[in-house]
């Protein structure tokens, strides 16, 4: 009940701003007319005064005292909506009385037909029977609502800040729907309060990474060295370390770090495709551990490697050293347009996409490779986590980020 209170009072208020125009305009063209008749009347009584005192002869009196006396009908019709002597009027006279009309028509819309539409369209597309959520009860039972999730533990954490399980739990959620800035804040706090892990160092630098647009800092390296020391085989620190040699251009120590981390990881390891595609750019070649799908049982190879699409086979590598610039050239073309082939018949691989992105760029197909972009941006929108990773990749690249994103 009280939702339709307060309902109708809206109503009435958006009504009555909407009407105060029109009255004011009204309310002006009363005033004006009640102005110009007193004028007239006071010309009459002018007009006496100087016929009785000989300054005008009576014929020439008669004639202005008619044509002030038309003057003054003029008014009077106007002032009446559709009076007698309609067709007799002056062109303004009409015209006033045809505005006066639309005000009329105006006001009787405003009045009756929009409340009208409103109820009829909030009948039809909302809820009037729903009951009353706020935002307390939805807060105490937040359900799969990741917003009221993350409201609740904030609102526990604003009234315990040193609960540092609230943090830590807070931190990973803070990343995952990408608020950065919050994310580093809670991953500092859960560290300064529970102390640093692998995991939590890890967060940390991957969070500080992302902050950057994919750049790994000096402040994400001490992060991902101290998680090393935590935790010494540690493929995540790893790659982010390695990731930061090829940034700042040491290609050749980064290339060995990359190769590294693919002898000590299992073949069918979900970061492997990545490490593999770095390597591959490092080495100005084609990828130097193969992606043996089919030694895992048949399901599961596709569900811990989804850039499968497009890796070369055993054979491709073992021959690859044997080439000629040109044909190794033209093999990994090959492989780059069948890696493109297949992107285009499932698209929701998003290693597949940064791979042939940055696989384009290197064979100096600017033209393909910002094509590629604008192409994974649609299936991992710039807006979330793996999108900013491609934008991210695409400025290492020196790609259109800002043309290919719009």
């Amino acid at each position: 009940m009280l939702f339709w209170i307060i309902s109708a009072l809206l109503t009435v208020l958006v009504a009555v701003v909407l009407l105060s125009p029109l009255l004011r305009a009204s309310a002006r063209a009363t005033r004006y007319d009640e102005g110009e008749a007193a004028v007239y009347r006071d010309q009459l009584r002018e007009l006496e005064r100087d016929k009785a005192g000989g300054l005008i002869s009576p014929e020439d009196a008669d004639y202005a005292r008619a044509e002030i006396g038309r003057r003054l009908l003029a008014i009077a019709g106007r002032e009446k909506a559709g009076g007698e002597g309609e067709g007799d009027e002056p062109a303004d006279a009409a015209a006033k009385r045809s505005g006066r009309r639309r005000y009329t028509w105006s006001q009787v819309f405003i009045l009756l037909c929009l409340p009208v539409i409103g109820l009829a369209g909030y009948l039809e597309i909302g809820s009037p029977g729903t009951p009353d959520a706020p935002l307390e009860a939805r807060i105490a039972d937040p359900g799969d609502d990741v917003d009221l999730l993350v409201a609740k533990v904030e609102r526990h954490l604003a009234t315990t800040p040193e609960d540092g399980n609230g943090w830590n739990v807070l931190a990973p959620v803070y990343f995952r729907i990408g608020r950065y800035d919050d994310a580093e804040l809670a991953f500092r706090n859960a560290i300064r309060i529970l102390g640093p892990d692998a995991e939590r160092m890890n967060g940390l630098g991957e969070t500080v990474v992302m902050r950057n647009d994919g750049i790994v800092t000096d402040d994400a390296q001490m992060a991902f060295q101290a998680a090393l020391k935590l935790e010494p085989n540690n493929p995540r620190a790893d790659f982010y370390l390695a990731l930061a040699l090829e940034q700042s251009g040491r290609r050749a120590e980064a290339l060995t770090a990359f190769q590294n981390i693919a002898k000590a990881s299992p073949p069918t390891a979900p970061w492997m495709p990545l490490v593999n595609q770095h390597i591959a750019v490092n080495s100005a070649g084609v990828p130097l551990v193969e992606q043996p799908a089919q030694t895992a049982p048949e399901g599961e190879a596709q569900a811990q490697n989804p850039a499968a699409p497009g890796n070369p086979t055993a054979e491709d590598v073992a021959n690859a050293g044997a080439m000629s610039e040109a044909d190794r050239g033209e093999m990994i073309r090959g492989m780059v347009a069948s890696l493109d082939a297949r992107l285009k018949e499932d698209p929701n691989n998003f290693e597949g996409w940064m791979r042939l992105v940055r696989s384009y760029a290197m064979l100096k197909d600017k033209e393909r490779a910002e094509a590629a972009l604008k192409e994974g941006l649609k299936t991992f929108p710039a807006d979330g986590a793996e999108g900013q990773q491609l934008l991210a990749m695409a400025r290492e690249l020196d790609l259109s980020v800002e043309e290919v994103s719009q």
